[in-house]
């Protein structure tokens, strides 16, 4: 037997050119809807229904049983009770019908009984070598192909288009459907996933990167079950240049389940997820209507040459709105060229100013060509990588041909502009019939609907899109490392503190502090006469993980004297706070350059992921870090430092010393892939501090927490 989710095909699945309705019956809403969705939305493949106690169901034929259909079936739709599910699937199979939609509930989604039912059809499905889609999942809507199993009514029209639509809910695929058609967005493809138990989310992003009808593809993800399967696919996404954006939902803040030192508190669930998603070019959004319009509007585009956005509208209002909303998302209202201001002065009325955003002003109501001439100057500016054009689609006109006219001009102008031009409207509303006629007339291209979600698009595109090239300019690998254990250390259970962890880590190539362990005052004081004063003093016990909370860390010693008594005043802290057989490290005291924080924990669904933060204050005062899921490329670290708001503390901001970045990321790197190799075994890994100066970057503390207790 073989895992069925290893060989499915979903471009066949989608696909078929028969279809039967078993447990088809005039009393189910779900069997009247999903019918009538074959009948009417353009499916001319045959659909047979199966019903053994009628010989007609919605006024057609039914059969008793499918072994009695005449025909080849491709697809069989199941909405019977769930006990006779599984006796359907076998008789489907002896058929020849590998595939299978599965409306009915009551599997794992109620637990107990329902997930031991699960779990007999999964292993049913690998006997028989099928693919099943749920259960309890609504079907499918393959707009490009006109065939729509789907359980629910189909509001018309449906719009055939280029975007696929994957849904981990089918309460919500309807409404997604009807925002989009509301919009005029076409789909090529919606999925209502079910439970997952055959047929996966990946695998039918797998199916969507590969159709070439579908040029973006829109995510509701309740959550992520096999992130190392969606990560492959994500990136074959990336490869091909199709944009995947994402509705996750569960962005309440959570407590890491590894809360070790001080990561825990830096990592969270759906921090990781955003780190996850943003490593992989998956663009996260927080709405419904984000993710349909970004997908829409990216279809249309694809990638975008740069942030360098020339605005033209007819109102100053809002421009006032873009401006403010452009500089939210990162995007840069250049200034024109002189040859573009003088351009656009000999277009514009005398009371308009050429400045970005344009207001072209309500001339436009007079001046017919005012907008496409303002347009196509804004658009030849060197400066400018694409355009945004304030334009909504009429929903009523008193002259629809000439509106026609109108919107054809504009349209031509678009479609001939080797800088990009990409419409949106003010407000986001419904395009009605009139809107529809006008659009499909001039062949006008998608408008993103409102200021504040065209926006909220188009700083997603830019950034998916900078994404896009970095990967097309060849990205560098995460480095592997093959961990290296020194004679000596403690069996890899529990926690490593600071002197085994430092064995541990410099044994692997990342940089650390000298050390030298003493079990009395006159040792340490040897040690630091050979290492040159200032030194510190750290209490080196097992277990005890935050010394300087017992005062078990002694800072800027400058003699033997004060190293001795140090020591003295070490050793009976431990002692008061129950550890016996204390030792002592000696340390050089480093001064000066900046403080990082780098820690690995474990995500329950990620695995090990990486934050780095700007350490001492910074950590309280901030409260942020970078996130990146292991293993990471140097080149990815490097971005992860330069997102940072405190970064300027380590490029020389106020006379701070200035960090050789691009050394700290290798650092940095190293200890991720380090903690990487270590796999299972490793619970966490924190280095803190990482200090970072001109002409030094090096560990000064550290911890290990091993899986083993």
């Amino acid at each position: 037997m073989t895992d069925p989710g290893s060989r499915i095909d979903p471009l066949a699945f989608f696909r078929p050119k028969s279809v039967a309705l078993v447990g088809a019956t005039d009393k189910s809403g779900w069997s009247v809807a999903t019918f009538a969705n074959l009948q009417v939305n353009g499916f001319t493949g045959d659909v047979y229904l199966v019903n053994p106690k009628s010989p007609e169901v919605h006024g057609t034929k039914a059969y008793a049983s499918l072994a009695d259909i005449p025909g080849q079936v491709d697809l069989v739709y199941v909405m019977t009770p769930i006990d006779v599910v599984p006796d359907v699937i076998r008789l489907g199979a002896q058929r020849g019908t590998r595939h299978y939609v599965v409306l009915t509930a009551g599997y794992g989604e109620v637990g107990g009984e329902g997930a031991v039912r699960e779990q007999e059809l999964l292993d049913l499905a690998t006997e028989l070598d099928v693919t099943i889609l749920g259960p309890n999942g609504n079907g499918f809507i393959n707009a490009a192909d006109g065939i729509t199993p789907y359980g629910l009514p189909i509001p018309q029209p449906l719009i055939a288009g280029s975007v696929g639509v994957v849904l981990q809910s089918g309460a919500l695929a309807s409404s997604v459907l009807s925002f989009a058609q509301s919009r005029n967005i076409g789909i090529s493809l919606l999925v209502a996933m079910g439970n997952e138990t055959i047929m996966s989310v990946t695998d039918v992003v797998r199916g969507l990167v590969d159709d070439p009808k579908t040029k973006a593809i829109a995510l509701f993800l309740e959550s992520v079950r096999r992130p190392e399967e969606f990560a492959e696919v994500a990136r074959m996404a990336l490869a091909a240049g199709k944009p995947i954006v994402a509705l996750k939902i569960g962005r309440s803040v959570k407590a890491s389940r590894t809360a070790q030192a001080h990561t825990g508190a830096l990592v969270g669930d759906d921090k990781t997820v955003d780190a996850a998603f943003a490593q992989l070019g998956v663009i996260r959004v927080v709405s419904l209507e984000d993710l349909i319009i970004t997908a829409g509007l990216l279809a249309e585009t694809g990638p975008l040459p740069g942030r360098r956005v020339g605005v033209v509208t007819p109102s100053g209002g809002a421009s006032e709105i873009i401006a403010d909303r452009a500089e939210d998302e990162g995007l840069d209202l250049a200034e024109f060229t002189p040859e573009t201001m003088a351009q656009l002065t000999e277009v514009l009325p005398s009371f308009a100013t050429p400045n970005n955003p344009l207001d072209v002003t309500g001339y436009v109501l007079l001046d017919r060509e005012l907008m496409g001439n303002a347009l196509r100057i804004v658009a030849a500016d060197p400066g400018i990588d694409f355009v945004m054009m304030l334009q909504d689609l009429p929903r009523q006109t008193a002259d629809p041909d000439l509106a026609l006219q109108l919107y054809t001009r504009n349209a031509q102008t678009i479609r001939e502009s080797p800088t990009p031009i990409i419409p949106v409207g003010n407000v986001l509303t419904d395009i009605n019939e009139t809107g529809r006629m006008i659009q499909a007339g001039s062949q006008y291209p998608q408008v993103a609907g409102g200021i504040e979600h065209g926006l909220t698009a188009l700083g997603h595109a830019v950034r998916w899109s900078e994404v896009v090239r970095r990967h097309g300019e060849g990205h560098q690998e995460p480095p592997r490392v093959e961990p290296v254990f020194p004679d000596g250390l403690p069996e890899r259970r529990g926690s490593w503190a600071e002197q085994p962890a430092a064995t541990f880590l410099a044994a692997n190539g990342v940089p650390m502090v000298p050390s030298e362990l003493a079990a009395t005052p006159k040792e340490a004081a040897a040690a630091a006469d050979s290492m040159g004063y200032p030194v510190v003093v750290k209490a080196a016990v097992d277990g005890l993980e935050h010394k300087s909370d017992i005062g078990g860390v002694k800072l800027g010693l400058a003699s033997a004297d004060q190293v001795r008594e140090a020591v003295e005043e070490v050793l009976g802290a431990v002692a008061a706070a129950g550890h016996d057989g204390a030792r002592v490290l000696v340390q050089p005291h480093r001064s000066g350059g900046s403080e990082l924080l780098v820690g690995v924990v474990r995500d329950p669904a990620w695995g090990l992921t990486m934050a780095v933060a700007l350490g001492g204050v910074w950590v309280e005062l901030l409260g942020e870090s970078a996130l990146r899921v292991l293993p990471v490329a140097q080149d990815e670290v490097r971005r992860a430092i330069g997102s940072l708001r405190g970064v300027q503390a380590l490029q020389g901001a106020r006379g701070t010393e200035a960090v050789d970045l691009d050394e700290l990321a290798r650092v940095i790197t190293r200890i991720g892939a380090v903690a990487h190799a270590l796999g299972d075994e490793l619970v966490a890994l924190e280095v803190n501090p990482l200090r970072a100066s001109a002409d030094r970057i090096e560990a000064l503390d550290a911890l290990v927490t091993w899986s083993g207790e």
